[in-house]
């Protein structure tokens, strides 16, 4: 199989640039599998894991927050309002961001701030999220 190319860039640097066999990334209506020759597109990010494979086994890991990803048959680029190493992450903080993001948005409903909620329904999401991947690696 002829690999393709991904490309993970935050505002403050370049994470990846390597050749894999599939990438999988956290679309915002679900995660999204990219081979080679995949048809072209522009996806938003949810908060989630970009996993990279080389033939069935999983090479990298790597958690971002949101953006979006321009996809060609040849390429994915990721362009990631945050990334790291999904083992970087550390499930106690995710735990604490959750209740705090939880906290933020009951709030906010509770004195009818309609403009935050998209928002704090965001920052909700991507602490689940950091729960879920760390959950996972225990």
């Amino acid at each position: 199989m002829v690999p393709i190319s991904i490309e993970i860039v935050s505002p403050e640097k370049l994470l990846v640039s390597q050749s894999v066999d599939m990438v999988v990334i956290p679309g915002s209506e679900g995660d999204l599998g990219v081979l080679p020759e995949h048809s072209p597109m522009i996806t938003l990010l949810r908060g989630g894991e970009v996993i990279l494979y080389e033939g069935e086994r999983v090479t990298s890991r790597y958690f971002v927050t949101g953006g979006f990803a321009e996809i060609t048959g040849e390429r994915v680029t990721v362009l990631a309002d945050t990334a790291e190493l999904s083992s970087a992450l550390n499930h106690a903080d995710g735990e604490r961001q959750l209740q705090e993001a939880n906290k933020a948005l009951s709030e906010a409903e509770k004195v009818g701030q309609t403009d935050r909620l998209v928002a704090l329904m965001e920052n909700v999401q991507v602490a689940q999220a950091v729960v879920d991947v760390t959950a996972a690696a225990h």
